[in-house]
């Protein structure tokens, strides 16, 4: 059965969305301030532990945090005011946003800032005081990590791949026209819709009443580069494998080209960010001129003898 290179598109554009539409608020369902017995997670408001209250982790996006009473696990602050009074076992991590340590509060992990915190006297702090920065630093992840990681991404996008041909067998044609004929729209697009949609995230993110999707727009980006990536892949092994050899077998080329590249620290960041744009713009391409020819009717043949 035939499938559009739009509806395709699209599918995967809404089922991103819908997948994590439906996994953020299954996570904040139960963990609202009216049961304080279990976590806290909140989007947009005020995250508040009264003091003689208990909650295993406390975690908000944006706006202050207020620990009086206890929290078993940590505490994560994304963006907003951080004062502790009570006792937390935990670290306490804030991102973004003042730090108050209160006299007579318990921190029994780290106190991870990015601005310098204030820490009464009389305040007990087990752990150490660190800077988000060197906290997360990524030259601590190991090269063992590291292995582990392209490991996963490269199953990851060979499967995907090889489920994208398999019901969409269109995409390898769709491909390559839009490489041919369209080369240089294919990258302009790319890079627009690559660094354009962070920042409508983040926009909405600025927005109040908008931060849950800008929270979904920027954990489904992940999902739309690797579909980028994994088209940007097929393109260059139909440039080893012309057509009409087996589509699988060009996409095979390609990801084992792109993931050996992705093996050398420095050069596999830029390979992958170039070939999720360039795939992202041949899937933007390929879309609207699946849709043009569609609308455009066939040519009917001329009558026989017409023109003699």
């Amino acid at each position: 059965m035939h499938i559009h290179i739009r509806q395709l598109v699209r599918a995967c554009l809404c089922g991103s969305v819908f997948m994590v539409v439906l996994a953020v608020p299954a996570s904040a369902q139960g963990s609202t301030n009216d049961n304080p017995s279990r976590n806290q997670i909140v989007l947009s408001g005020q995250l508040i532990v009264p003091q003689g209250d208990t909650v295993d982790t406390a975690l908000i996006f944006h706006g202050p945090a207020t620990i009086a009473g206890t929290v078993t696990g940590s505490v994560v602050v994304f963006d907003g005011r951080t004062d502790v009074s009570g006792h937390v076992a935990g670290d306490v991590v804030v991102f973004n946003g003042a730090v108050t340590v209160r006299s007579g509060a318990q921190i029994g992990g780290d106190l991870v800032t990015t601005d310098t915190p204030t820490v009464e006297q009389g305040a007990t702090i087990t752990g150490q005081q660190q800077r988000v920065a060197t906290r997360f630093n990524t030259g601590d992840v190991g090269f063992a990590s590291r292995i582990a990681w392209w490991i996963g991404y490269s199953v990851s996008t060979l499967v995907l791949g090889l489920f994208l041909l398999l019901v969409a067998p269109a995409l390898d044609g769709a491909i390559v026209r839009a490489f041919r004929q369209r080369t240089g729209a294919s990258i302009g697009l790319g890079v627009a819709a690559f660094f354009l949609l962070p920042l409508v995230a983040i926009l909405f993110l600025v927005v109040v009443i908008a931060i849950p999707l800008g929270l979904f727009l920027l954990l489904a980006l992940a999902f739309l580069y690797t579909i980028g990536y994994v088209a940007g892949a097929h393109a260059i092994g139909r440039m080893v494998v012309k057509q009409p050899t087996s589509r699988f077998l060009a996409f095979l080329v390609g990801w084992l080209i792109v993931r050996v590249l992705g093996l050398v620290p420095v050069l596999g960041g830029i390979a992958w960010t170039l070939v999720s744009i360039f795939g992202l713009g041949l899937l933007w391409v390929a879309s609207r001129r699946s849709g043009i020819e569609d609308a455009i009717p066939p040519t009917p043949p001329a009558p026989v003898g017409a023109g003699t």
